[in-house]
C-alpha cells in the first residue's frame, strides 16, 4: 500500500502523457491499475477518446519517465510525455 502521509509536504507535479491509440475499455483499467500502483503517484485519470493518461505525482518518490516506463512495461505506446509543476 502507498504511503501518502507526507504526498502535500512533497514537491508534487502533473504528467499528462500521450499515448498511441487505446482499442478497448480494458486497456483503460489495465494502465489505470499499472499507474495508481507506481509508488509516489495520486489523482490518476486515463482518458479514453483523447489517448491521454494524467497522474499527480511526488517528484521525490517517482518521475515523469518511470510513470511512461510502467505504461510501456504494460504495453502501450507513449508518444510524449508533459510535466508541470504544481505551485
Amino acid at each position: 500500500m502507498k504511503d501518502l502521509r507526507n504526498m502535500e509536504e512533497s514537491i508534487m507535479a502533473k504528467a499528462i502523457l500521450q499515448l498511441g491509440e487505446l482499442t478497448c475499455p480494458s486497456c483503460l483499467t489495465k494502465i489505470q491499475k499499472g499507474v495508481e500502483n507506481q509508488d509516489g503517484v495520486s489523482n490518476v485519470k486515463v482518458l479514453f477518446n483523447a489517448g491521454k493518461v494524467r497522474a499527480d505525482f511526488d517528484e521525490d518518490r517517482t518521475s515523469a519517465d518511470q510513470i511512461s516506463n510502467v505504461i510501456t512495461d504494460l504495453g502501450y505506446e507513449v508518444k510524449k510525455v508533459k510535466v508541470k509543476e504544481n505551485k
